[in-house]
Parts: structure tokens; sequence; C-alpha cells
């Protein structure tokens, strides 16, 4: 994509949208965040960041569900990365009316006024949850959609919403498809730092989900240059990218390279509140990446074993800054 116009980030106040807006903002681009209102003035994890960046940044606090104040957000600008969303897989068991509204409407608000303002380019946030379970891998993007969970499903319907736009009316939307992204401002929703933060508390007896699945975890620096290569691309409109580390691992076997990261021994205990329903887990995702180092130029730098180690090392001395762990409820199961 050509030019230095504004760029809108959604979900600008969340794990990957702080470190995108962060990284673009370094770069010297013009960023606009768009961060979810609330009463105490938080931005989330922009208020964490350095106030020489954070002083760059326009934030406009606001909701995603709501359509004319996402078309307030995106007026002006050249490119929307379009991260907002609910996540939480197990939350989507209990409230998945709200996932509806958050990840399809949302999506739908933002896509209907990149088409209004002329946007240049709209890449949509999707994830691997989308594949379910592999049938074969590594995964490629063409591989099959399984909605396992009702947020899956809900990914699904906002992937191929972003797609119908770009077939029915020419939207220029593009599709990253990130694997599990792990690093520094992770919540306790995901299995790295629900490990960090039991380990890092004297927790030696760590307590997980399942523990045979397999995952691609992708650290959240090759996840956010990931974005920014897509917006520097050409010809990627109706893409579908898979930004993965081509690498997986169990999570009991991740579990013990994290403790030797940490340099405690442990013992792991498989609770049954944080299992997924039987036929709701996605037993194994291993990522094909070789479309992102064709189309964008993308390879990851946390590749591989050694790659996983340096990421977890990275992220584990951000956790044992006092500062950022007491954020954080070590053993508690997060929804």
């Amino acid at each position: 994509m050509s030019g230095r116009g504004k760029i809108l980030v959604t979900g600008a106040d969340g794990f990957i949208g702080s470190h995108l807006v962060e990284r673009l903002v370094i770069a010297g681009r013009d960023v606009r965040a768009l961060v979810l209102y609330n009463s105490f003035d938080s931005c989330g994890w922009l208020d964490s960041i350095a106030e020489t960046t954070r002083s760059a940044i326009e934030i406009v606090a606001g909701d995603i569900r709501d359509a004319a104040m996402v078309r307030r957000a995106v007026d002006g600008c050249d490119a929307v990365c379009h991260l907002a969303a609910l996540i939480a897989i197990p939350f989507s068991y209990h409230a998945p009316d709200a996932y509806i509204q958050t990840n399809i409407t949302g999506t739908l608000n933002v896509l209907q006024a990149a088409r209004d303002f002329g946007v240049q380019r709209v890449i949509q946030t999707s994830t691997s949850e989308v594949y379910g379970t592999a049938r074969v891998v590594p995964i490629t993007e063409e591989h099959p959609l399984q909605g396992q969970s009702p947020y899956a499903a809900t990914k699904i319907g906002a992937d191929q919403l972003a797609i119908s736009f770009h077939r029915s009316f020419g939207t220029p939307v593009c599709i990253l498809r990130p694997f599990n992204t792990y690093g520094p401002r992770q919540s306790t929703r995901a299995v790295i730092p629900t490990i960090i933060t039991q380990l890092l508390a004297g927790q030696n007896r760590v307590r997980l989900g399942s523990l045979h699945p397999t995952r691609d975890f992708s650290y959240v620096a090759d996840t956010a240059a990931g974005f920014e290569a897509m917006l520097a691309a050409e010809n990627v409109e109706g893409e579908v990218v898979n930004l993965g580390s081509n690498f997986e691992i169990a999570i009991g076997e991740l579990a013990q390279l994290i403790a030797e990261v940490v340099g405690v021994d442990i013992e792991i205990e498989s609770e049954g509140m944080r299992v997924r329903p039987a036929d709701s887990e996605v037993e194994r995702l291993w990522a094909d990446n070789s479309k992102a180092a064709r189309l964008v130029g993308w390879r990851p730098r946390y590749a591989g074993r050694d790659g996983l180690k340096r990421g977890l090392a990275e992220t584990v001395t951000w956790f044992r800054d006092p500062a950022n762990l007491r954020l954080y409820k070590p053993g508690r199961y997060t929804l």
C-alpha cells in the first residue's frame, strides 16, 4: 500500500494492539488508537508505554459495537488495523451473544465505514482457532474452517464478512491470521502467562487445562511486524495470510520449557474447570507460514524451539518486574 497516511488501530488498548501501536509510532507512522471507553479514563496497556511514544498517539475512546462512533474513528484514516474483539474462548461458552455483537457486528461497523470513507486498506485480524483441530499439518490458508467454540464461530463469521465486502464492493480488505501470540502484557486467559505468573509467585504445582494439545506460538514482536508488513505490501487485497512460527509444542512440554527458563522444577496438575468440552478442544495447531514470506516478506524472528525459548525468556523478564507482576492474580482461573 502506498502512502504514509493515518492508521486506525482498533483494540489498541489490548495485548497485541498496544504492541502494534507502539511499533507503528516508533516507525514514524501517524496512528489513531481506538480504545474501549470506561469511566476510569484508562487506555489499557497504552497507559504503560513510554510517554514520548504515547504522546504521539491520537487516542479515541469508544465502542466497536457503536456504528456511529466507529464511523467517526475511521473518518480521515487511510488504513485500518482491526484488532478489537472478545477473544477468551471459555467466556464465549457463557456469553456467546456478546461475541456476536463485538466480533461480527463490530467488524461490520468497521467494514461499512471503511467502504463509505474510501479507506485504502483494512486488515481484519483473524485467529488460528478458525481452523479447529488440524486435519492436515502444517496448516495452510486453504485448510477448512471449523467453529469448535462460539468464539471461533464468530471469528469465522467476521472473516467471511470481510471477504464478502471485498468480493461484493471491492473494499480493500485482507486478513491476517495469527496463531497463538504470546509476550509481555498478555492476560492469564492465555496459557503462557498462566504458567509464568504461577511460577513467579512460588507456586511450583502449576494448574492448567488439557496438557496434550499442541499449539504454534508466535512472539508478539513477530505478530506486530506481520501487521506492519501487511500494511506496506502490494496486491494483498482479498488475501488471507497466516502468521505463525512453523513449530508446534504440546502444552505440557511448553510448561516444562517455561520452568526451565524460570529456573525451577514443577509439577503439573490438569484442573477440570480449565478443560474445554471434548468436542470444543482444538487438538493441534501448526502453521504453514510460507505464504507470509512469499506475499508480504514476513518471517518470524522467534522461530523454532530456540526462538520460542528466547521469546519466553523476554516474556519472563517482563513478568519478573514487580510492577508488572502485581497486575496479575497468579493461580486464579480467568475465563
